[in-house]
């Protein structure tokens, strides 16, 4: 088991990890994002150390500093937690989870010039909150089209990075 994932049964994951717990569906595994930059950053770290790995092609440590690490865990882990504490949300109510994690990222995304979150981890972290709901029980697809977007494009409206 690496550092981003835990097993099914454990609650509420540890700091840094994937989202587990029971949902309307059962256990399930979310990995989050930044768990899964945080093993990239320790799998190169131990590519380096073991001289397997050229130094001239590290460069995940430099993407990812622990800084911003912790910091989108801690927004995601309030996204999940606050997300579960809802019974059967509304849209208006889902809607406005969206926008909170997204505002909340864009803040992190500030405090690092802008820079945090370039395509890849963008497209990770949408994926991510669309899975969050998915798993909840809502259906994103009928949710976006009853507000006229595309399920891809859930985040549109607030994000900034």
């Amino acid at each position: 088991m690496t550092s981003s994932q835990v097993s099914p049964g454990d609650g509420l994951p540890p700091f840094g990890g994937g989202g587990v717990g029971v949902d309307r569906y059962g256990p399930t595994m979310m990995i989050r994002p930044s768990g899964t930059w945080r093993e990239g950053v320790a799998e190169e770290a131990r590519g380096l150390a073991a001289g397997t790995l050229d130094p001239e092609h590290a460069y995940m440590a430099g993407l990812f500093p622990e800084a911003l690490l912790a910091a989108t865990d801690v927004v995601l882990q309030d996204f999940e937690t606050d997300f579960r504490a809802l019974a059967e949300p509304s849209d208006v109510q889902v809607m406005e989870m969206v926008k909170r994690v997204v505002l909340a990222l864009n803040a992190v995304n500030e405090s690092f010039d802008h820079a945090a979150y370039e395509t890849g981890e963008r497209e990770q972290l949408c994926e991510y909150i669309d899975q969050v709901l998915a798993n909840s029980g809502i259906d994103v697809s009928a949710l976006t089209a009853r507000h006229g977007i595309d399920r891809h494009a859930i985040t549109d409206e607030w994000r900034e990075w």
